[in-house]
């Protein structure tokens, strides 16, 4: 533009300010927003590289190899063989269930049971039994929680009658005693564990033995004292007899003769004092 009567001068350009370069048309409807923050932006940047953390889990030292069905047999397993000798058959029953240790040489070492077998010369029971320890031993090769076929096994009865097996304990089948003997062996390799009595469990347990053995013997000498007329020696013979015969139950881990059976845990070790029924291997009692 040149003015009238003056030398020609220049207009600069104008150029749009930076608050007209960031404008934005928004052309459809808001449903949300935030506010950024240039801490947010620093943190989002410096952030790990999601490639990193894929390498760390795959890494290694960081795998921890659990029981699952794609687990291949080792050439060796290590195992164990527990008898059963039932009334119910007339050859004893020889049970070896073998057991694989996964993750050997670390921390997170494991002992899983594998497969089982059974081995009898009866025949009788041929075709169950070996039905029986394949489904199992698929079962332990499945990997996760296999402890349920404890209480599955043991549930089973026969309808003839069960029996009780040495110390008292009563076996309503075969199969249960199949039962009992998976779950002492998962109890030994560490896959379960026995609830442990409380202190005041075990000292009403201790005081109930005690005053039953007491009451016991106390009965016995008087018994044994009026057969022989009064005689002291026979009455300190049989009392010395009778505290030989307690001390020889304690040690030896069985329960008083007389006892009955507890119907929680299958043994004759119950007890009545002073009205109130108590288990002596368990401490269950009626009275609370």
């Amino acid at each position: 533009m040149i003015p009238r009567g003056g030398a020609a001068t220049t207009v600069p350009p104008v150029f749009p300010t930076q608050a007209s370069a960031m404008t934005i048309k928004i052309s459809r409807k808001i449903k949300g927003y935030s506010v950024a923050k240039p801490d947010d932006a620093k943190a989002a940047t410096v952030g790990p590289d999601p490639v990193d953390a894929i390498e760390v889990a795959r890494s290694p030292g960081a795998e921890v190899i659990q029981m699952h069905e794609k687990v291949e047999r080792p050439e060796v397993l290590i195992g164990a063989t527990y008898k059963i000798r039932s009334p119910l058959v007339e050859h004893a029953m020889y049970v070896t269930i073998n057991d694989i240790v996964l993750n050997q040489g670390t921390e997170y070492e494991l002992r899983r049971p594998f497969e089982i077998f059974i081995n009898s010369k009866n025949m009788d029971h041929f075709q169950w039994i070996v039905a029986l320890t394949r489904i199992m031993s698929a079962v332990f090769r499945k990997g996760g929680d296999v402890t349920f076929i404890v209480e599955e096994l043991k549930a089973v009865f026969d309808p003839r009658g069960g029996y009780f097996k040495a110390g008292g304990v009563y076996m309503p089948s075969i199969v249960a005693e199949l039962g009992a003997i998976v779950e002492q062996h998962l109890k030994m390799i560490g896959l379960l564990h026995d609830p442990e009595l409380g202190p005041e469990q075990r000292k009403l347990i201790a005081e109930k033995r005690a005053a039953y053995e007491g009451r016991t013997k106390k009965k016995s000498e008087i018994s044994t004292a009026g057969e022989m007329g009064g005689a002291m020696i026979g009455a300190a013979s049989v009392a010395d007899e009778n505290t030989h015969t307690a001390s020889t139950l304690e040690s030896a881990g069985t329960f008083p003769p007389g006892a009955t059976q507890c119907h929680k845990c299958n043994t004759s070790a119950v007890i009545i004092m002073d009205g109130c029924a108590t288990c002596l291997n368990c401490g269950y009692s009626k009275c609370g």
